[in-house]
């Protein structure tokens, strides 16, 4: 048989609409060689083999079609069975053209599942079984069976309880129950249109914003039996109201202002739009829906036992010898032959060091160095907390220093790292490790800090054993028996008798509540321990200030501090967020920091969404609270769902996370089977993005951009992309339905990765397209998405009602990839002054450009509202960009409303890590504020200094209120240093938000030190029109 020919990825993406000659292996042994569509799908395929098959000898050995399945060589140079016959050959892209059919084996239905939840988390699950790690099996088997169990109880929901799961209400922030004083109550009545989904027949109604959804449908179903004469009336309890185009219910016992639709159309001075939708139509979806997991599909696995007591073996705590571990040799090193090998190994507890560092002999180099050697802790066994990791760090030195008087310094910057990792102390199951085991590395970095070992880093060996360094070490056998940390009761029953003398309350107060983050003083943290009670009773916020002294590696300490937590009243969300972060690794104490979150409604859960995704990585074990607690929530709310979803898989290319991600992808697909079509139809989607990017970067260098425009729009008109790029719901926003993609008002950006920027219409919208950029390759979408999160949080903190922002929609969504909302009807702030100027090098100086283009969008008297929205929004951003330390500001990346809102784009950089050009800091002044600006806020009146000292005024009020939130943001920036973001990787990167926000100093000092730099800005506003101007004439130059 001649061999297939090499089909790489850039083949499929280019000859979708091309035929491609396959060879076809039969089970008969029977070659065929047919000339098939790309884009056909596998199930088209089949019955084409089957016709030439017939006149083919043995063609009567054959069975029916059905039986067989096709198998093929993919990507990844593995063999795969191709279960789902709806896939086109063009999106399976094969190795080869080599298609082999093979008798299907095994349930069907569990398989297709199976090939699904593959494709749709970027893992095949076969790799899982691979693994061959109990730990794993255990966790499948567990998840699987209760998101299974969560998906059978969701066919049992009463229908109130199923449209809160898929269509939960979009209310305002703080509307269920939560001081909804604090929303501005409209007073007069308000225009809202319906229509009838059946009839198609609409009416205007006026109603007051106070009455409820069921008041409306009233209307609505009285005026249809006027209008039409019906006999009878309909109930309006048989309706619900959706919102036009949208995936968006307005239901349940709230006044209509509450209802984020109503109120967005209120404030943009729209009339709402709804549609009256049948129950039998919300019936038919539910039933569809149940229908797809009548009968779910279950793992071949036992079910889990029940739990057994650990053997009744010899204590860990009276093991009092110390901890050692022997480093029996390395493999794979690769280092300068001419330098010395040495491996420095720690015993930590979240970041505290349990005792001293120990370091290896000094070995030659070489590719599989032997050490044999015995390393001692200064600890005893029996003070071990659980969750100890043993952390190793491999590095090379220079043999020999050239000068004797080298200082310290110098011979530290000899040290080169090559490699390090992890590993914990006891198992899963609570044993203490014993024996021989190979830990594949992760590859070191140098950096500023100097430190060699990473203790936040992960647990899990590097999957890349082939080119991967290793170390080799052995456990000791400490005892004859397998040994188990004590068990929840015998922690208890030693923690009981711990009990202090209470007193020194006055000095006990003014170190609880001293406003600096100082390490306590040895003599202070004696006092807090032996007060304990105290705190629990009296300051029970102050936790984590008892957690951080107590002593982990004293093992009577640890039993009273986990027994003394069985009786510590619940935390608020606050100081609950705060035990999350990787200082707190117990897990008695991440169980109740969970337990503390577990009141949250579903609004503010989704608003921590992204930190708790990210502390997932600090977790030491795949079965742990958080999991869970996430796993339960996303199960109970789509939305929910639908987000954790895209965090957890935006980041299953890193290898460190893939496997604990990947799992906790295939739970939830196995609870939500229903979901995994909407999921694959958007992944779809964003795979034709990427390829379309791809394609304009080869194009774009070649052609000029109307030319490579073109080009674009002729790939996008291919029936493969139209298909992709059409009737889904918005990665960025799931209630959003893009209905289809309009080819001619696509287009891309200049920027260097040619962002797409593509645009969608929805006609039950009433008009108006919805438009996404899709990126690719900077890397920043992450970064985009945590800042935007930020932006929205401070939205939530009283700052929006006060500062008008434009939070917009982020979501990194794979390697470099990410979505961001474009919003409609604005442009920015460089394209402004362009179009009013001749000349790119005047444009910054053209200060009566942005009020001139205000002007032309807001006639007569709209104009004074569309000011004063770029007053408060110009104060929001100038207070936020100040505080959060964005920089890379210019004129292309600050944009305006049509409305007057001024909003800032592109967070590339924050905390004050600035962009430099020649060494020289390119972020002159402490937020932008031009005299263009000023201009606006003045409206084009030089001496109107009213309307200054209002601006003034509100970034005063601005500043002021997210210092009151300081400690909320500080704790969503420290749970976010798991991300891998440059700028924010330990505790001192968090110090910048702490000095902008003035943490420190009382409320006087902090806004004496804001106006400070207030007036900076406004004075140094020169240097940031310079930076402008370069930036508009290296822009000019670019078209």
């Amino acid at each position: 048989m001649p061999p297939g020919i090499y089909c790489p990825m850039e083949f499929w993406s280019k000859g979708e609409n091309q035929n491609i000659q396959v060879d076809f292996l039969l089970p008969t042994g029977i070659y065929l060689n047919l000339s098939v569509p790309c884009n056909a799908s596998l199930g088209t395929i089949k019955q084409v083999v089957w016709k030439h098959a017939q006149y083919e000898p043995l063609y009567h050995m054959l069975s029916d079609p059905e039986a067989y399945v096709f198998t093929c060589i993919n990507q990844t140079a593995e063999q795969q069975e191709l279960e789902d016959e709806q896939r086109r050959l063009c999106d399976i892209q094969p190795f080869l053209p080599v298609l082999r059919l093979v008798a299907r084996e095994g349930d069907r239905v569990k398989k297709l599942i199976n090939s699904q939840i593959s494709l749709l988390i970027g893992k095949g699950l076969h790799e899982f079984d691979s693994v061959q790690d109990p730990e794993v099996n255990d966790f499948r088997t567990k998840m699987c069976q209760f998101c299974e169990e969560r998906a059978a109880k969701r066919q049992q929901l009463s229908w109130a309880a199923w449209m809160e799961y898929n269509f939960p209400l979009q209310l305002e922030p703080m509307a269920k129950g939560l001081g909804t004083g604090l929303l501005h109550t409209p007073t007069k009545n308000i225009f809202v249109n319906v229509k009838f989904q059946s009839g198609g027949e609409s009416f205007t109604f006026q109603i007051s914003p106070n009455e409820f959804p069921i008041t409306l449908m009233s209307y609505a179903v009285k005026k249809q039996a006027t209008v039409f004469r019906h006999e009878t009336m309909e109930n309006p309890e048989d309706y619900t109201l959706q919102v036009n185009g949208k995936y968006e219910y307005l239901y349940g016992n709230y006044p209509l202002y509450q209802f984020q639709y109503i109120r967005s159309c209120l404030h943009r001075g729209l009339t709402p739009h709804l549609t009256m939708v049948h129950s039998s139509t919300i019936i038919a979806m539910r039933d569809e829906q149940v229908n797809s997991i009548a009968n779910p599909p279950k793992m071949a696995v036992k079910p889990p036992p029940l739990p057994k007591k650990k053997p009744n073996y010899g204590s860990l705590w009276s093991l009092e010898q110390s901890f050692y571990i022997e480093l029996v040799q390395g493999s794979k090193v690769n280092a300068d032959e001419r330098m010395k090998l040495v491996v420095q190994a720690g015993l930590f507890h979240g970041n505290e060091m349990l005792c001293k560092m120990v370091s290896s002999s000094e070995v030659n180099v070489c590719s599989e160095p032997v050490w044999k050697q015995r390393l001692d802790f200064d600890i005893n066994i029996c003070d071990l907390p659980r969750m100890a990791r043993l952390c190793f760090a491999l590095y090379a030195v220079i043999e020999k220093a050239k000068k004797a008087r080298s200082t310290k310094k110098k011979s530290k910057k000899a040290d080169c790292p090559i490699a390090w990792v992890n590993v914990m102390l006891f198992d899963y199951k609570d044993q203490l490790k014993t024996g021989e085991c190979c830990l594949h590395m992760w590859s070191s970095f140098p950096d500023e800090k100097g430190e060699l070992l990473n203790p936040m880093g992960t647990v899990q060996c590097n999957p890349n054993t082939e080119s991967a360094a290793a170390l080799v070490i052995c456990f000791p056998n400490v005892a004859s028996h397998p040994v188990y940390y004590p068990s929840f009761e015998q922690l208890l029953e030693l923690g009981r008798n711990g009990e202090q003398p209470r007193s020194q309350k006055l000095q006990l107060k003014e170190i609880l509540e001293r406003r600096s983050h100082t390490e306590l003083y040895e003599h202070e943290k004696d006092l807090v321990w032996k007060m304990r009670y105290d705190i629990r009773d009296q300051y029970p916020q102050a936790l984590a200030k008892l957690l951080t002294i107590t002593k982990w590696n004293k093992h009577e300490d640890v039993a009273q501090m986990i027994s003394l937590l069985q009786t510590w009243p619940e935390l608020p969300v606050l100081n609950a967020l705060e035990l999350l972060d990787f200082s707190f690794p117990d897990r008695y104490v991440g169980s109740f920091a969970i337990n503390s979150l577990k009141k949250l409604t579903d609004h503010e859960l989704f608003q921590y969404l992204l930190q708790l995704v990210q502390v997932l990585k600090y977790e030491s074990y795949l079965d742990c609270e958080l999991t869970k607690f996430l796993l339960d929530r996303a199960l109970s709310n789509r939305k929910i769902g639908h987000f954790l979803f895209w965090h957890l898989r935006s980041e299953m290319h890193v290898p460190a996370v893939a496997l604990r991600f990947g799992l906790i992808l295939e739970a939830y697909c196995r609870g939500s089977t229903h979901h995994m079509k909407v999921l694959m139809k958007q992944g779809e989607a964003l795979s034709k993005m990427k390829a379309l990017n791809e394609f304009v970067k080869l194009s774009s260098p070649k052609a000029t951009k109307p030319q490579a425009k073109e080009m674009m729009h002729v790939c996008m008109k291919q029936e493969t992309y139209l298909e992709a790029l059409s009737h889904l719901q918005s990665p960025l926003n799931p209630s959003i339905i893009l209905t289809e993609v309009c080819v001619d008002q696509c287009t891309f950006m200049d920027s260097k990765m040619k962002p797409l920027w593509i645009v969608f219409n929805n006609e039950e919208t009433g008009g108006g397209g919805v438009g996404i950029i899709f990126k690719n390759g900077d890397g920043k979408s992450l970064r985009i998405c945590f800042l935007g999160m930020i932006v929205s949080r401070f939205q939530q903190k009283g700052f929006f009602r006060l500062c008008r922002m434009t939070p917009y929609g982020c979501l990194s969504t794979g390697d470099k990839t990410g979505l961001i909302e474009v919003v409609m009807h604005s442009d920015t702030i460089a394209n402004i002054q362009l179009n009013k100027s001749n000349m790119a090098a005047t444009a910054a100086f053209n200060k009566d450009a942005l009020l001139n283009w205000l002007k032309s969008k807001n006639p007569g008297d709209a104009l004074e509202q569309a000011i004063e929205e770029f007053t408060l929004s110009c104060a929001g951003y100038c207070v936020a960009t100040y505080v959060l330390g964005i920089g890379d500001r210019h004129s292309d990346n600050i944009m305006i409303r049509e409305t007057g809102q001024l909003f800032h784009i592109d967070f590339g950089h924050f905390l004050g890590n600035f962009k430099t050009k020649f060494g020289i800091n390119r972020e002159r002044v402490p937020f932008i504020l031009t005299y263009d600006f000023v201009h606006v806020i003045q409206q084009g009146k030089t001496n109107n200094s009213e309307k200054f000292e209002r601006f003034r005024g509100y970034c005063e009020k601005a500043y002021m209120i997210l210092r009151r939130h300081g400690p909320l943001f500080l704790h969503l920036f420290a749970l976010m240093k798991a991300a891998g973001l440059p700028e924010l990787s330990c505790s001192k990167d968090i110090q910048y938000l702490k000095d902008s926000l003035a943490l420190g100093k009382t409320d006087e000092e902090a806004l004496k030190h804001f106006r400070l730099k207030f007036n900076e800005a406004l004075r140094e506003s020169w240097k940031t029109k310079v930076n402008w101007l370069a930036h508009n004439v290296s822009k000019d130059n670019r078209q």
